[in-house]
């Protein structure tokens, strides 16, 4: 498959080669969740995704408990459903677990994490509302070499699992981020792991993956969720995946039924949020972002496509939408851009709705 056939199929699976009459609960769960660090983000994410997209739609859904702000894939706050959560949190814990200590490695020297997970455990025990840094200065009187804020990153993105509550994540709410159990929040406790070894939520989360993001290689599930032991996990599921090669013979996984559209078809203007999951959701982004411009998406831009490729930046302020070419458009595209730039302005200046 060349590059156009593998943008084509990336569009079509994120949802941006034609808006989708999907709910926004089953639009979040089949994109395997919105990365969501930027709370406002996701509103524009879904905008571009959905047709007829309300913000409402999606406030319900977080004050209603059915989709929650979390650490999940990458140690990164994700915007997913609370199935998901529930069925995949489990899975991530070692991830989450390691990346924290891999960033305070000196100052988390010599402590136990369980011991640090269960002094947490009965500090959020009340189901009070909390921010990390109030954790981290309870489990400081205990650690206190440690210091507040590795402890509390340590106790709130990793060793717990949290969310972070409304109002928080709704729509144009400027709201601190406070925290409180999973379990509490939801009901339900996260799914266990198998004693057994078997990891068939690693087999479920690389076919969630290839459907959302597909065709990929290995690697760019791997960098999507960040999970060590894919492999294994790909491999038991192989007999129901089909293989291609890209232009470099690098093998690539998909489901067979999987929309794979004709290159030639068109691709309309799309405007991306901040950190979104069509560029991000790859170890190679080059079916969708040139290398010359591939910083853009870890430095928060957010960016404009253009027959399905990154072709500009665009900022808002004051509810006007700006767009900065990273190419020489033509008369056509600069058309197309300008109208889709004034359905975005006004989705974010009126009731928010899409065109």
């Amino acid at each position: 498959m060349d590059s156009r056939a593998l943008n084509r199929a990336a569009l079509a699976r994120q949802l941006l080669l034609e808006r989708a009459d999907l709910p926004v609960v089953d639009a979040v769960s089949h994109l395997c969740g919105l990365q969501a660090q930027e709370p406002q983000e996701p509103f524009v994410g879904l905008w571009s995704r959905l047709r007829g997209f309300q913000p409402a739609a999606l406030d319900e859904l977080l004050t209603g408990r059915r989709v929650v702000r979390t650490h999940l894939m990458r140690r990164t706050i994700h915007l997913v459903t609370a199935d998901d959560v529930l069925a995949w949190r489990s899975r991530h814990d070692a991830m989450l677990r390691q990346r924290v200590f891999g960033v305070y490695r000196r100052e988390l020297d010599g402590v136990d994490p369980g011991e640090v997970a269960a002094a947490a455990r009965a500090e959020l025990a009340r189901d009070e509302p909390c921010t990390m840094a109030d954790i981290g200065r309870a489990l400081a009187g205990r650690w206190p070499s440690a210091g507040p804020r590795p402890l509390g990153e340590l106790a709130i993105a990793a060793l717990v699992p949290t969310v972070q509550v409304p109002p928080r994540g709704l729509w144009r709410a400027k709201a601190g981020v406070q925290n409180v159990r999973l379990s509490s929040w939801l009901g339900r406790d996260v799914e266990p792991l198998p004693e057994d070894g078997a990891d068939p939520v690693g087999q479920a989360l690389a076919r969630r993956y290839l459907a959302a993001f597909g065709p990929a290689t290995v690697a760019d599930l791997r960098a999507w969720s960040g999970l060590a032991g894919l492999p294994a996990a790909v491999a038991a599921i192989r007999d129901e995946l089909v293989a291609f090669r890209d232009e470099h013979g690098r093998e690539l996984l998909d489901l067979p039924d999987a929309p794979r559209p004709d290159p030639g078809t068109s691709a309309p203007i799309r405007f991306l949020p901040a950190f979104d999951n069509a560029i991000l959701g790859y170890q190679d982004r080059a079916r969708i972002i040139d290398d010359a411009h591939r910083n853009l998406s870890v430095a928060g831009e957010r960016v404009v496509l253009v027959d399905g490729r990154v072709a500009a930046t665009w900022t808002v302020e004051a509810d006007t939408v700006t767009v900065t070419p990273l190419r020489r458009f033509t008369r056509a595209e600069r058309i197309a851009v300008d109208d889709e730039a004034r359905h975005l302005t006004a989705f974010l200046a009126g009731d928010g709705r899409t065109p």
